[in-house]
Parts: structure tokens; sequence; C-alpha cells
């Protein structure tokens, strides 16, 4: 499944000019394909459907239509709201659990994404960068590749201990089990990240059916280079990911987006919006640490 397109986000000042490629692929291994998407401006997000456990596909299938509910399409949110729509997907996750013979079959999944939110109070516009388990959000600067998320799994508290080293945690016997999921507990707690909106911005949405399967490197080189393929960015992305296995779902969006004043002119925007450049002027940093469950102060 692949959806390519562009969305016009009227602001105060100006707009926001949102371009997004996104492509999810059930891989080579598996018969069933647990991944959703949700690519509408300006509310972008993948959920992964645990493996193994009931219902993963359900489960995924059930943020993307909590997100749809509780945000509006073509305009910004707020934090509250997109707050508000995770923690009312970890209920309607929940609900797909089965009590059984043999005890509860948990349903649930991953959450990952990028939301323009006012942040109220003369903040101004910002990307909501909000995490849930181990799929990933990245920002691309044309240059310089980085992980805005902070992956909730095993392995990445071993990491983080300074137990074992990055590369070490590819190859973990652990590398699958993740530490946080909707679905698993009454009561969710995500990590959320405000980064404001400013000129020319691009992020990779993704499951680990990508980041496990193409390193950093390559994923760079993808994201900077003209591509001709049908479904875009996205579509290259899935393809390497596929090409190096494919041991999982795989899914991928990659947006683009631009904040234009009232100076600018329109056609101008739009015109730069859809020259999909690999450059841009303005980098964000990753944050030093994730916030959980509250927003920023």
């Amino acid at each position: 499944m692949s959806v390519d397109g562009e969305g016009i986000v009227a602001l105060p000042r100006g707009a926001a000019v949102i371009a997004h490629s996104a492509q999810s692929d059930v891989g080579r291994v598996r018969s069933v394909n647990e991944d959703s998407f949700l690519a509408e401006a300006p509310v972008y997000l993948v959920a992964d459907g645990m493996g193994g456990h009931a219902r993963g596909d359900a489960a995924s299938r059930a943020v993307v239509e909590t997100f749809r509910r509780h945000l509006e399409a073509g305009r910004p949110s707020s934090p509250e709201q997109v707050l508000d729509a995770i923690h009312s997907s970890n209920e309607a996750v929940r609900a797909l659990s089965d009590e059984g013979e043999e005890g509860t079959a948990v349903a649930g999944t991953t959450l990952t994404g990028v939301a323009l939110v006012d942040a109220g109070d003369g903040a101004g516009f910002h990307w909501m960068v909000f995490n849930v388990g181990d799929s990933r959000v990245y920002s691309w600067d044309g240059r310089t590749l980085e992980q805005l998320s902070i992956d909730h799994s095993a392995v990445q508290e071993l990491v983080d201990a300074g137990l074992i080293r990055a590369d070490e945690a590819e190859r973990h016997p652990d590398r699958n089990v993740i530490t946080r999921a909707l679905g698993a507990d009454e009561v969710i707690d995500p990590d959320v990240w405000l980064i404001p909106a400013v000129g020319r911005q691009v992020f990779l949405i993704c499951s680990d059916g990508l980041s496990k399967e193409v390193d950093d490197e390559r994923l760079a080189e993808i994201l900077s280079g003209d591509t001709g393929h049908a479904a875009g960015l996205a579509g290259e992305l899935v393809e390497a990911a596929l090409e190096h296995g494919g041991r999982d779902n795989v899914t991928a969006i990659v947006v683009e987006s631009e904040l234009g004043g009232d100076d600018d002119d329109n056609e101008t925007t739009r015109d730069r919006a859809a020259s999909r450049s690999r450059v841009t002027e303005d980098t964000t940093p990753r944050p030093e640490k994730g916030h959980h469950g509250d927003l920023p102060s």
C-alpha cells in the first residue's frame, strides 16, 4: 500500500505546505501486515502491531481510526488533543484483548509520529513528536539523519546503561523485546517532544521493519538522492528493506514541510515544496531526554 500527496495547512500567518510519501509492505517472511499508517496533513504516524500477539493488525488499525476521530485533518491540533488521541488509542487497543481458556490474549502496537500543533500562549506552531515502542522518528536536514525518538526496548536500556554497545544491540537475542506499547497497560506513558516549526523540515517515520534492515548511512543516502520510484522516497526505502531480507512488515513515511509567512508568494511556496529539495538551512538537534506523558515545559 502506498500513498503520496501534498497538503496545505492554513495558519494565521501564511501556510504550511506539507508533502509526503508513504508505503507499507508485508515483507518477505510474514503472511499478515500488522503495520498501519496515517498520512493526512498535518498528522503522520506509524503503528506496528505486536507480532505473536492477538490481533496486532487490528490494534494498529484501531490507532489510525482513533486519531482520525480525535484530530481534524487540514488543521493544527493542540498538544493536549494529540495526547488525548494517544490515551484513547490505548483504550481502543485494550478493548481488543480477548479473555480465553488460556488467559488473556493481549492486543498491542507501537505508535510513533509527528503532528503540527499550536503550542498556545504565543509559543507558535511546533511539530509534536510522539513515541511509544521501537518504531522511530528521524529528522533529515539534507546532510545529517538524526533519530529523534528513543526506542522503548530491552536492548536500548542495556545500551543506555553502558552494558552493551549500540552495534551489539543489533545482534542481541533480546533485540525484538519492547518495554512499552499501546494495549499493554491501563495507563500509557508516551514520550513527546515539541520542535519549533520553521522553514523547511523533513521527517522520516518508520516501523522497525525498516530500521532493523537498513542502516542509517543507507537511509541518508536514499533521502539525499533524487528518485524516480513510483512510490516516491517511501517506496525506495521500503524496497531497500526488502532487498536486505524483509524479515518483518515494513512501513515508511517521509514528510517534507515548509512554513511560509504572509510575505511569501503562494505559488512560489508551492513550487519549492514540489521540487522536494534535499537541502534545508534549518536543523533540529535531537533532544537529550524525552518527556513521559506530560508536555515539555
